[in-house]
């Protein structure tokens, strides 16, 4: 199994103008992009593959000699679905993928990998939200724990959780996703989210939700969500008594955002 972290969005919703990626923001001294991938390193997924796009080199730069890359060269007109269509030839075999602006404890990921359904995304659900769904969230209903919608537009009070933004596919299931992501290409879907085609397969073919149980994660999209990833969410995830916690050896939480180059 491989893991494909998309990583080619300019995240200029974060700060206005996107001097560098939403990866290589710090999160206690830490980048994003160096959290995912010492997680999946921890957890023996060490075949790592990232879509790249805005200030492409500037991640190149942060990494070893066995990350791969894929590089969406459109980055400016299309979405996270068509950057996972760029990377299909990794995908065959059963992958993990990863949104790399999700800050999360790594026994979330533990638990996906060790989940006896081969298809299966994360999902927080209600009673687990600190905040109302809203507008912004990628939210999702299920029917017995089975996936049969996933959108932002879905009206809140009809959506059981939110999508963390980490979702695994086994051999067989990572083949008929890519047919249904090779249709929305076609179809001209460039500019959806991946969960666009998550949604296509779910229609077809089980696609279990496995719930966090609380642990925390964020998504980070806007300054107000690096501020709560510094303040709350990244001390809990220190607080916890893990394994993995082990792998960081963070000099000191930023008190501000900073995108100057480095």
């Amino acid at each position: 199994m491989k893991a494909i972290i998309l990583a080619a969005g300019k995240g200029t919703r974060l700060d206005g103008t996107a001097v560098k990626p939403k990866c290589l923001v710090e999160i206690g001294g830490v980048t994003l992009l160096q959290r995912q991938i010492e997680t999946l390193r921890s957890l023996n997924l060490n075949q790592i593959v990232i879509v790249v796009g805005f200030a492409a080199e500037s991640i190149r730069e942060q990494c070893d000699d066995s990350i791969r890359f894929v590089e969406n060269t459109d980055f400016a007109e299309t979405s996270s679905l068509y950057s996972l269509w760029l990377a299909r030839e990794h995908l065959a075999d059963g992958f993990v993928v990863l949104n790399c602006d999700v800050l999360f404890h790594p026994q979330l990921l533990a638990n996906l990998l060790e989940s006896s359904c081969d298809n299966a995304l994360l999902i927080s659900r209600l009673e687990n939200q600190a905040v109302p769904l809203g507008d912004e969230e990628m939210k999702i209903r299920l029917h017995d724990d089975l996936v049969v919608d996933i959108s932002k537009e879905m009206n809140p009070l009809e959506a059981d959780g939110e999508n963390v933004g980490i979702v695994k596919f086994g051999p067989t299931g990572a083949k008929a996703l890519v047919r249904y992501l090779n249709e929305l290409v076609s179809s001209g879907a460039l500019k959806d989210w991946a969960p666009r085609a998550f949604l296509e397969f779910a229609r077809h073919h089980a696609l279990h939700a496995l719930s966090t149980n609380g642990l925390p994660w964020i998504e980070i999209d806007f300054p107000e969500d690096y501020q709560r990833a510094v303040s709350e969410i990244y001390p809990q995830i220190e607080s916890l008594v893990s394994p993995w916690t082990s792998n960081f050896h963070p000099t000191e939480t930023s008190p501000a955002m900073s995108f100057d180059e480095s």
